[in-house]
């Protein structure tokens, strides 16, 4: 295990610590999901913003997952990458 695998089963451990390590995983998944896509279609979070027709800052936040995007903008994101959104429920 990494020294991060490490750190974060032990700070998991902590209930309330895990309890806010969930919650935001949807975040971070989405995240991680706009990083890939916009890589993918090697373009820069500036690119990307002016193709939404928002600002580079828009584009970092979401991607840092210190804020949660709408459907709509999601949506905006996915006809400027020529892409389509798709949302799923995993059980």
């Amino acid at each position: 295990m990494t020294n991060w695998d490490t750190f974060k089963q032990k700070l998991l451990k902590d209930p309330e610590f895990k309890k806010l390590y969930e919650e935001s995983q949807p975040e971070f998944e989405i995240a991680k999901a706009i990083i890939r896509a916009r890589i993918a279609r090697k373009i820069t979070q500036k690119e990307l913003a002016e193709r939404m027709n928002t600002t580079q800052s828009v584009i970092s936040r979401v991607e840092q997952a210190r804020t949660s995007p709408s459907v709509s903008f999601l949506k905006r994101l996915a006809a400027a990458i020529n892409a389509t959104l798709q949302v799923q429920f995993k059980f």
